[in-house]
């Protein structure tokens, strides 16, 4: 089981990064996924999650508004679109998979990509 993470980059402040988890080995289309980061200096947190459906999503309150959790089971692929990216954004980027339900803890996932770093300058 492997998930590959892509999309990081350095981008202005109010610019905008799309990232891409994709996941091979097995399906998971019926585990919820998810997107955590982690900023030099601090503890992983929570940024967005979805459920196998799509139907539901949960946000982090920093992000709302701006970050869209997306996927697409047919290529057992998730995305988080991230528009008006602020320079406290930059952290590197882990997505998650096999919750079984639509959780904001790292725990309920069992499987974890490699992360990819987003920088965002002011």
């Amino acid at each position: 089981v492997q998930l590959q993470a892509s999309g990081g980059g350095l981008v202005q402040a109010g610019g905008s990064l799309r990232l891409s988890c994709v996941a091979s080995g097995r399906t998971f289309s019926r585990s919820a996924m998810g997107w955590f980061r982690q900023a030099p200096g601090k503890e992983r947190e929570f940024v967005a999650a979805i459920t196998w459906s799509g139907s539901s999503t949960n946000y982090a309150d920093s992000v709302k508004g701006r970050f869209t959790i997306s996927r697409d089971n047919t290529k057992n692929t998730v995305y988080l679109q991230m528009n008006s990216l602020k320079p406290e954004d930059t952290a590197a980027y882990y997505c998650a998979a096999g919750a079984t339900i639509l959780s904001s803890s790292s725990y309920r996932y069992d499987y974890w990509g490699q992360g990819t770093l987003v920088t965002v300058s002011s």
